[in-house]
């Protein structure tokens, strides 16, 4: 394997949709050993054919979902930062998000409500949803990510003030635990005037039904 990660990477993830084993392929030997062991563990045979491939889907599942250890805010900003006269908030709603929990590499997903208050800069639309990925496709708890979204934002576009929550559904509650089906988590981050200014936060908060 590659020491450096930055090609195989790219190259990995130009067929991420292709999840699918084809015929003795071989995607990260190590990774894909480490998951046969833990079938084996488990009672069942990792050697029967529903599981044989499985090993090798896992370790592209993984590539992909953790994928945003090896993405950086300025490769997805890439230069989208334009002048603009513009000062009353820009909203972006429901931006789905997936992510998987530190905990128990157990899925929690959901949707972000992103604003910020432009000082002379905004961002192009996308962006906000690419930088939401950076960091939900990580290893993660929602306190944090909700809270380095709102650091991206800020960093990318020295606005007067960034506002960020995040609806979350977690599987470590809700298939483990206390099993608690209609549960979810909100989080927020505040920074500038939505944190400062009561009328602003309030706005934003209306404006996402909250």
């Amino acid at each position: 394997m590659t020491t450096d990660p930055t090609p195989l990477y790219a190259e990995r993830y130009a067929t991420e949709n292709e999840m699918e084993a084809s015929v003795d392929e071989v995607f990260d030997p190590e990774l894909e050993a480490n998951v046969r062991a833990i079938l084996a563990k488990v009672a069942d045979d990792p050697g029967r054919e529903g599981l044989a491939r499985t090993p090798l889907r896992v370790a592209k599942a993984l590539e992909f979902l953790t994928s945003g250890y090896k993405t950086t805010i300025e490769e997805v900003v890439n230069n989208a930062i334009f002048e603009s006269d513009a000062d009353e908030m820009v909203l972006v709603k429901d931006v789905e998000f997936y992510s998987l929990c530190e905990h128990h590499i157990l899925p929690f997903f959901g949707k972000a409500h992103v604003a910020y208050m432009p000082n002379k800069k905004i961002i192009g639309l996308s962006k906000i949803g690419r930088i939401v990925d950076v960091f939900a496709r990580r290893l993660q708890v929602q306190e944090r990510l909700t809270n380095q979204i709102a650091d991206a934002i800020e960093q990318a576009v020295e606005p007067h003030g960034v506002a960020v929550v995040m609806e979350g559904s977690h599987f470590c509650m809700l298939m483990r635990g206390v099993q608690k089906q209609g549960s979810s988590m909100i989080t927020s981050a505040m920074r500038g005037g939505f944190k400062d200014n009561p009328s602003s936060r309030a706005e934003f908060l209306d404006l996402i039904g909250r």
